[in-house]
């Protein structure tokens, strides 16, 4: 059995009257990737703040790494990865200045920072001053310094958001390796095949509150009712029938098929039908 790398209790927080996160609970096996959903407002990223001890719950409490998060020493923290959209970085120096610092600081081979942005094709970049970058390469530029000293959890907060395609890819691509490796990843995204594609267990998140956990695929199943299927046929129209009437369907006229799919929901159709709004906002 894995241990726990995050184990959050009953979590509740307010700013004013607003109720940010309404006794929110889960739990997070070393080595998983666990995607946190919800549309923009919806408390992910002062879950974060919560679980990385930038900010205190109002009640419950919340431990990583064997430690409560309102009592992390330096060296747990050095055991913890954050990118954000407000992770800060030095403007006026080079990408990879900015990255040599960090490596300094935590005692890395520069090795180890030139093996990073290669991974992410940033190395014949790293001679940019960091302001002149695109929005994907300054993403990339902070995953990096996020990986130097190795974390044993890594929270992502929208990695991907406003990337274009390829750089999403190369960024998925290097999440699903530090996986292997066997890092922690908590995923804060309203990309819903994103998710579906990265994550190993996930929460959806509205107004607060956890209105749904479990595994991609269980969830999808679970909320599967209809049961349908979709026929394509050779002459380009399709018909959705009932699972139990595939067979009568097909009966006539078999050798029109071209394919049958299966139409099992999506995140988003679960999160409309359990909340009645969308993630993707």
């Amino acid at each position: 059995m894995r241990e726990k790398a995050i184990d959050a209790r009953h979590i509740s927080k307010k700013f004013g009257k607003a109720l940010a996160l309404d006794d929110v609970s889960f739990t997070i096996d070393e080595g998983e990737i666990f995607g946190f959903l919800g549309p923009s407002g919806s408390g992910k990223t002062t879950t974060i703040n919560i679980l990385t001890g930038q900010m205190p719950s109002d009640n419950g409490h919340a431990v990583i790494i064997g430690k409560s998060s309102q009592d992390l020493s330096s060296d747990q923290l050095e055991k913890i990865g954050l990118v954000s959209d407000t992770s800060g970085f030095y403007e006026k120096m080079t990408l990879y200045n900015n990255l040599l610092f960090y490596s300094k600081f935590y005692g890395i081979k520069k090795s180890r920072v030139d093996d990073l942005l290669k991974k992410v094709g940033l190395y014949d970049s790293r001679n940019k001053v960091a302001e002149k970058l695109s929005t994907g390469m300054k993403q990339r530029m902070l995953l990096v310094r996020a990986l130097i000293n190795r974390p044993k959890v890594l929270f992502l907060d929208e990695p991907t958001s406003g990337l274009d395609p390829a750089t999403s890819r190369t960024i998925h691509e290097l999440i699903l390796e530090l996986k292997a490796a066997g890092t922690t990843i908590f995923l804060t995204t309203h990309d819903m095949n994103e998710a579906t594609l990265l994550c190993d267990n996930l929460a959806l998140l509205n107004k607060g509150r956890l209105v749904e956990e479990g595994k991609p695929a269980d969830l999808i199943q679970k909320y599967n009712v209809d049961k349908q299927v979709t026929i394509h046929y050779l002459d380009g129209h399709q018909k959705v029938v009932a699972f139990d009437d595939l067979e009568s369907a097909l009966a006539d006229n078999l050798g029109d098929v071209v394919s049958i799919h299966s139409c099992e929901p999506t995140l988003e159709d679960i999160f409309i039908t359990l909340t009645g709004g969308k993630l993707n906002v």
